[in-house]
């Protein structure tokens, strides 16, 4: 069973629906804590690195032989905690930030929740070294689209999003990158002509491809 470790439960839907698509048969089970999210915003993903760990080992006590935490702000503690509860601990963003710096060293991170920009910014640089390629990584905050989101318009939410992708110039970065998952609905909106990054699709499965 591979678990995912959610910071909103909008996310559940999403996973559920690219599992029927492209991964057949494997058994999902999700968990949800919006308030691990609320105070990693409030006070840094270390503060919360004690329940995020309490919460995967809950995980692997229920059954799970993975688990994929699908939230960017707490994804790198989630991941440390790896060989504290015993099973593989993978963060949804990686394979995305692998296939943002093998497209070009420009990147561009783009984020609605500001506690975001740390992890994902550190993440893409370290996947740059580790291909042993360069990695000039900028940042592009979406001023308010997070109120959006929490207050359930997410088709305004994805078309803020959409909007802030658009006003990226063409020839300015090689690939971007949507720091959350929330954001990834604003891919079929923008018209941008730099590759659009996201998460789900290419961290579930790499997750599924860990599994077996």
């Amino acid at each position: 069973m591979l678990v995912l470790l959610h910071t909103s439960p909008v996310h559940v839907p999403v996973f559920d629906a690219l599992g029927d698509e492209d991964h057949q048969g494997l058994e999902l089970a999700h968990v949800v804590h919006e308030d691990l999210l609320t105070r990693a915003r409030a006070a840094g993903p270390e503060s919360v690195a004690d329940d995020v760990r309490a919460v995967l080992e809950q995980a692997v006590a229920d059954g799970a032989v993975a688990v994929l935490c699908t939230c960017s702000s707490i994804g790198g503690v989630a991941e440390a905690a790896a060989e504290e509860v015993g099973v593989p601990v993978l963060r949804v963003d990686r394979p995305m930030a692998a296939a943002a710096v093998a497209i070009g060293p420009r990147v561009v991170v783009v984020a609605t929740s500001e506690s975001t920009f740390g992890p994902t910014v550190a993440l893409v640089e370290e996947e740059a070294r580790s291909a042993g390629l360069p990695a000039d990584v900028r940042t592009l905050f979406v001023d308010g689209a997070w109120a959006q989101f929490q207050a359930g318009d997410t088709e305004a939410y994805v078309r803020t999003v959409a909007d802030a992708l658009d006003s990226i110039p063409g020839d300015s970065a090689d690939a971007i990158v949507l720091a959350q998952a929330s954001m990834t609905p604003a891919q079929s909106l923008t018209t941008t002509s730099v590759p659009v990054l996201s998460s789900p699709r290419l961290g579930l499965a790499a997750a599924v491809t860990h599994l077996e």
